[in-house]
């Protein structure tokens, strides 16, 4: 529930003014012929459906048969013609459509620069003036037409726009919709020579096309996340929401501080978040130019990898973990980025440990000791070579082996995949939409699972597609249904649809779970269109957790997403799925106050979107750097890293072993499960504990092992003995929910890892439940 906070006079007045005021909504793609005319249209027609007026004004011309399909159903008000350089232009018709007075106008690209002359200089200005007149505007934008985005785009792709809008533009919109499209599918496009796609040759290249959706997808989640922070603020939610990450990193005025920035900087750029430089300081202390050429070195750096620098006092070392702590918090920060302790065993009894004293104070934030590497420099980090394997790989002679590995991949099927951030985004209806696409072209194409869940407008997308018959399996003497993935391969396809990637089968099945199905399948040669949810993302699932509150049981391993070959995300804003749900398009009338205020609270659907977003961002990027390691927007890697996750089986192992796992992928390093036991007997229950943690180590692409130590004492130098052979450059162990640290076994480990483990970073994990 809301605070009941009452409204301020002039939120009175400003909630009053929008009363009047028409509402905006932008669907932003990648590139021009992403699809956002035709879902522009296809909103038009749904708002048609509910009765409210709608025109369209000055749309693309030239547009492949579905979306000219849907553009006859409008009525058109005539755009200004007029010509520039040989080309036709369009400038919208502000007389003729304020004297219709529609309730909502339909306008394709706002980023248009109008005739000398016009009332108006650009589209945009036309737009306010009617929303102003209390009309409603739906509009289309590329990523690269933004003032800055332009840059970044004109940087990496040598792509540069004529006409572009101001940067606060998204700012404006009540909704910002993205239309994802992978960069094959655009390819595809091109090379079918679908009408009015006339691309610069240099956005038809599979890279671009990469950078400019990166670019789409961060910028929309980025704007997600301003409008949950405010939720959450609105809602009196303090804390980190688990959608995103937020880097702090604390620095002092010497040598090393602007290392600390540097680690930072890398943290926040592979995990995609943001970094915040602070550095507290006596307000009465003079400074040595030393210092204060360390000071201006260490702001100079942050303002260049795009982190917010602040100053804040400190009368004393004594409040500086208190002072560090309630910092974090006030800044919504994920990770506190710092250095290792110089002090011995027994300055820290003596003076006190200021990581001690945060350990006690921390609760849902991650502590980063980072190591200090000038006596361990090419012991534990190796350079990363960067280079091109172009020329390498054009010349270089295939194994027998490696030969089998390229005929096999060469006879496997296609795998594309539609991920949502929750359940009726649209993906089984995209997933028909496009299969019937295919069918007209005359490729076969077979539906093996379908669940449209009782929603009339999916269900009519099924239209003639053949369906395979599902078989029944007795359970229980009861009689249930499954996809007969033997008559699929029976019926020899050249693709199949396959619903709900995350299903698990009936028990009896021959295989456990669907997504095994589906490797089947590809390995049989046909190719698989799938759905799934962001929810269902095996490493995501304590991310999930944080955010709804709801562990899912089902999920997919990661693996799985890159395995397929097209991920596009079929991305609804929060405010258009909650009304989906209010008519019954998601779930059935009486199940949709309970379904508002559980799962699908405004809350729980922004904190999705954004995971989504930030996920198939960074999915995009670790194909780009695939494709190029010099063309990663991350930026590229400096160091090769071996991840080492400590792990108690009695604690809250899985959650250490997921996040071990996506640092590790995120910086392409090895990584490492290890528990050490500790003598004791081995229950039952530890037993098939430990089982499954190493089936999700397993899952996951890492490495379980297990050691003995001597007795409970030498844990920890047990742990770093096997860390150290590893060759591991940081340590990973978790916080206890009481507080009280321990990463193998209960007792004050960590102060033992953190006194004798300084030539490695040791990332100390929050308990955020």
């Amino acid at each position: 529930m809301a605070p009941l906070k009452r409204k301020t006079p002039e939120e009175l007045l400003l909630s009053i003014a929008k009363l009047h005021q028409g509402r905006l909504k932008i669907l932003i793609g990648a590139v021009s012929g992403s699809g956002k005319t035709y879902h522009m249209l296809r909103e038009g027609c749904q708002l048609k459906q509910d009765g409210i007026d709608v025109v369209l004004c000055a749309a693309t011309p030239l547009l492949h048969a579905e979306t000219l399909e849907q553009a006859g159903s409008f009525e058109r008000v005539p755009s200004i013609i007029w010509h520039k350089n040989g080309a036709e232009q369009e400038d919208l018709n502000l007389d003729a459509l304020l004297a219709r007075n529609a309730e909502v106008v339909l306008v394709d690209g706002l980023a248009h620069r109008n005739r000398e002359g016009a009332p108006f200089k650009t589209r945009l200005e036309d737009v306010l003036h009617l929303l102003s007149k209390g009309i409603s505007v739906i509009t289309t934008i590329n990523v690269y037409e933004l003032e800055g985005v332009d840059e970044i785009a004109l940087k990496w792709t040598g792509i540069r726009t004529p006409c572009t809008v101001p940067a606060h533009t998204l700012e404006l919109a009540d909704e910002v919709r993205l239309i994802d499209v992978s960069p094959e599918t655009m390819l595809k496009r091109f090379e079918e020579g679908e009408p009015g796609l006339h691309p610069d040759p240099a956005i038809a290249l599979r890279g671009n096309l990469a950078v400019l959706r990166e670019l789409a997808l961060r910028l929309v989640a980025e704007g997600v996340n301003e409008s949950l922070e405010k939720h959450r603020e609105e809602m009196g939610l303090t804390g980190p929401s688990g959608a995103s990450e937020r880097i702090l990193v604390t620095a002092q005025y010497h040598w090393n501080g602007s290392l600390y920035v540097r680690r930072g900087q890398q943290i926040a750029r592979r995990l995609n978040g943001d970094i915040i430089v602070v550095s507290f300081i006596d307000p009465d202390k003079k400074w040595s130019k030393e210092e204060q050429s360390f000071r201006a070195s260490i702001k100079k750096l942050t303002a260049k990898v795009g982190g917010i620098f602040e100053e804040q006092p400190l009368p004393s070392r004594w409040s500086l973990p208190t002072a560090l702590v309630r910092y974090a918090e006030a800044h919504q920060v994920t990770r506190i980025v710092m250095g290792h302790s110089k002090q011995s065993r027994w300055q820290q009894l003596w003076q006190g440990s200021i990581v001690d004293s945060m350990l006690r104070k921390l609760n849902r934030i991650d502590l980063f000791l980072m190591a200090d590497r000038a006596e361990h420099e090419g012991e534990r980090i190796l350079p990363v070579k960067q280079r091109s394997d172009s020329r390498k790989a054009l010349f270089h002679r295939f194994s027998q082996q490696e030969r089998e590995e390229q005929m096999e991949s060469m006879r496997r099927g296609d795998f594309t995949l539609y991920i949502g951030a929750a359940p009726g985004v649209g993906k089984t209806y995209r997933m028909l939409a496009e299969a019937n696409i295919l069918f007209r072209k005359g490729i076969d194409v077979v539906i093996g699972v379908v669940e449209t869940h009782g929603r009339e407008e999916t269900a009519v997308q099924i239209g003639e597609l053949p369906v395979i018959e599902r078989q029944t399996i007795n359970y229980r003497e009861t009689t249930l249904v499954e996809m007969d993935v033997d008559a699929i391969i029976r019926r020899n396809p050249d693709v199949v649809l396959v619903d709900e990637l995350a299903h698990t089968n009936v028990p009896g099945s021959l295989r456990k779970k669907r997504y095994e199905d589906v490797i089947h399948l590809l390995e049989k040669g046909i190719s698989v269109v799938s759905t799934m949810n962001v929810q269902h993302i095996e490493s995501l699932n304590d991310a999930i957790e944080q955010v709804t509150g709801v562990r899912v049981r089902e999920t997919v391993p990661d693996a799985i997403i890159r395995l397929a070959d097209q991920v596009e995300l079929i991305d609804v804003t929060p405010q258009m799925l909650q009304q989906r749900m209010r008519e019954g398009k998601i779930y059935a009338k009486d199940k949709v106050e309970q379904a508002l205020g559980a799962f699908f609270t405004t809350g729980n659907l922004i904190a999705l979107r954004e995971l989504a977003l930030r996920e198939l961002a960074d999915d995009v990027d670790e194909r780009l750097e695939a494709w190029d390691r010099n063309q990663t927007l991350r930026g590229t890697l400096r160091r090769r890293e071996v991840i080492f996750v400590g792990v108690d089986i009695h604690a809250d192992a899985e959650r250490l072993i997921r996040r071990g796992f996506r640092i590790a992928y995120r910086l392409k390093a090895q990584w490492h499960v290890h528990y050490v036991e500790d003598g004791g007997p081995w229950t039952s229950e530890a037993i098939h504990k430990r089982d499954a943690l190493m089936k999700l180590t397993e899952r996951l692409g890492g490495v379980f092992e297990m050691s003995k130590a001597e007795s409970r004492k030498h844990i920890a130098g047990t742990l770093l003995t096997a860390a150290s052979r590893a060759k591991a450059t940081q340590l990973i162990v978790g916080q206890s929910g009481r507080r009280t640290w321990y990463s193998i076994l209960r007792g004050n480990i960590v102060r033992e890892l953190l006194q004798a483990g300084r030539h490695m970073d040791v990332l100390i994990v929050a308990n955020r439940m």
